[in-house]
This record gives structure tokens, C-alpha cells and sequence, in this order.
């Protein structure tokens, strides 16, 4: 697959197959790929936590609060995603600019993980509702969690939904001098 081709099959799945595991080979690859996401300075201020088996469902229990998230459940694989310090450069950058350059590098983190994945053949959904303090425990850190991406297959019949997207004069202007 070309990366449009990626992006046009990529979808945040809500049905996963409870009794297919991620295999090794693409859980690495997946993990490969990430490493190679571009951050600020080079800095990587992040830190991916696998979670399979129990440690799983625990994860995903703490990303269910008020009802949200019950597909989680079902999903093999949960990657926890958790702040790091800067490296000193992106640290005066971000000082200096006042950009928050962690949670940029995190979401682009998170889009290679979930490219590789479905390049994979394998589907995601990327989760800001969790509680923090019970993935701190889970984890064994104590760096603020900031996503949670569901990783495994989707179940057989999961349909390709349409993508509803802005028009792209909505989102994009051309400025030439």
C-alpha cells in the first residue's frame, strides 16, 4: 500500500476480534516505525508501554470511565503512550516560543503507529479518555499518560466507513508573494 492508499483504509475501529492476538513480527514492525517519527530536536520525549494479556484489559478498564471506550476491551494489544522530559534545546524552544513540542511529537507518534499498523493489516483507535493515575500504577511510572491506542484485528464484516471530512478549501490556504 502507498500511504494515500494507508490514509483512505485507516479508520479508529471500534470492533475488535477478542480471539486474534497481534502477531510479534507486526506488533515490531509497528514499534520499528515509530522510532523513526520525527520529534522535536530529535528528543523522542516519549515513552510506549505494551500492554498484552491482563496488563491489556487492565489498560483498557482505565480507559472505560463513564461508559466510553467498551471496545477497548476486546482489542489484544493497548500502547501507552507517556510523556518524557525534553532534551535541553526543545526545552529553551519551547520556553522561548511557548509551543507545547511534547504533545506535537506525540501525535505524531501516534500517526506512524497507526499507519504502520494498518499497513500492518491491523486496525487502531487512538484514545484520549483514560485515567491517568490508574495507568501510572499499571505502567509502573509516575510521567503523565497521554494517549492510549488500541492495536489488534478488526472483527471480519467491520465495514470501511465513509471518511467525513472538511472540504479542502476549508483547510487549506495558498499564499504566494
Amino acid at each position: 500500500m502507498n500511504f494515500t492508499e494507508i490514509a483512505e483504509s485507516r479508520q479508529s475501529c471500534r470492533s475488535y476480534d477478542p480471539t486474534r492476538t497481534v502477531e510479534e513480527e507486526k506488533l515490531s514492525a509497528i514499534l520499528a516505525t515509530a522510532r523513526l517519527a520525527p520529534s522535536a530536536c530529535n528528543g523522542q520525549t516519549y515513552h510506549i508501554t505494551v500492554c498484552k494479556g491482563e496488563a491489556a484489559k487492565q489498560a483498557a478498564k482505565a480507559t472505560q470511565g463513564m461508559g466510553m471506550n467498551k471496545f477497548a476491551a476486546d482489542a489484544p494489544v493497548m500502547l501507552v503512550i507517556s510523556e518524557r522530559p525534553y532534551v535541553a534545546s526543545a526545552a529553551l524552544g519551547a520556553k522561548m516560543k511557548g509551543n507545547d513540542y511534547r504533545s506535537i511529537d506525540i501525535g505524531i507518534l501516534a500517526a506512524y503507529i497507526t499507519a504502520e499498523a494498518a499497513a500492518q493489516g491491523l486496525s487502531t483507535c487512538i484514545l484520549g479518555w483514560l485515567d491517568d493515575k490508574k495507568l501510572r500504577g499499571l505502567c509502573h511510572f509516575d510521567a503523565p499518560v497521554r494517549l492510549v491506542i488500541t492495536l489488534g484485528y478488526a472483527k471480519e464484516g467491520d465495514p470501511l466507513r465513509a471518511k467525513k471530512r472538511k472540504d479542502l478549501a476549508e483547510l487549506v490556504t495558498v499564499i504566494e508573494v
